[in-house]
């Protein structure tokens, strides 16, 4: 007999082994069947990278549960890709996380956990990315992800767009008071990068570690974090940026490349 559940493809950047990913299936498992193709180990920061010049492995973990040696963009891209190896069709609904640790702002530029999920949208599947302030209750969390993540379905499927939707959630620590859709903040980090040398006296360098504050911007994804609210911020997949379009034109006249010949 034929599942009409939702059928969920679950991904992260922080590995098929993550706490967090464990508690989000656990979440999802109630509304649908969710099917988990994730990295082998921890790609945060990978971003929407794919390893496209060397081999990837697919490694059938247990019974609706894969890892792949590769990024979190190779997942999604391989499980929807796989000729009924990992799904037995095309999901429904596709839900990155939940990741250890908040995704707010230039984040998602650097998140391998949004990527996840931007791959799916590219594919025409809706994409929820859900991540988590480290101190929040993991249970609490991922249950807020999942209502989120299903309610997206639901609205999609009573009032459908021409492209599917990417939503970016972020949950506050603490009992979060409200759910409210954001625009992207202004998150600012202390860049730094450590250089070190090893025994053999060769130099080594770290990047990042430094600290991080919120500008305000109202209605942002950093607003509704600083006021312990959930935020929901829906991206689109159009960079096209129309503010610097005169500046452009302006641009591109300035540049003559002489007639063009026949």
């Amino acid at each position: 007999m034929e599942d009409s559940r939702p059928l969920i493809l679950l991904s992260n950047d922080d590995g098929f082994a993550a706490e967090n990913l464990r508690a989000m299936h656990e979440a999802l498992a109630r509304h649908g069947r969710v099917i988990v193709c994730a990295p082998e180990v921890n790609q945060s920061a990978t971003s929407h990278s794919l390893s496209l010049h060397r081999i990837l492995r697919l490694r059938k973990v247990s019974e609706d549960v894969f890892a792949i040696d590769g990024t979190p963009a190779d997942c999604v891209y391989v499980a929807m890709h796989s000729n009924g190896r990992v799904l037995p069709r095309k999901p429904d609904l596709v839900v990155s996380g939940m990741n250890h640790g908040l995704n707010l702002g230039v984040d998602v530029f650097y998140s391998g956990t949004v990527a996840a999920a931007r791959e799916a949208a590219m594919r025409g599947v809706p994409a929820v990315a859900v991540s988590a302030d480290a101190k929040a209750d993991r249970a609490a969390a991922a249950a807020i992800g999942a209502r989120i993540a299903m309610e997206t379905l639901a609205t999609f499927r009573r009032t459908p767009t021409p492209r599917a939707p990417l939503f970016n959630v972020n949950v506050p620590p603490g009992n979060a008071w409200s759910v409210r859709p954001t625009k992207l903040g202004a998150r600012l980090y202390t860049e730094s990068v450590i250089f070190r040398e090893d025994p053999r006296g060769q130099e080594y360098l770290w990047i990042g570690g430094g600290g991080v504050r919120h500008d305000h911007v109202h209605g942002s994804d950093t607003e509704a974090f600083d006021e312990g609210a959930v935020g929901v911020t829906p991206l689109t997949l159009d960079l096209t940026s129309h503010e610097h379009r005169d500046l452009c034109v302006a641009t591109c006249a300035a540049v003559s490349l002489g007639e063009r010949e026949g």
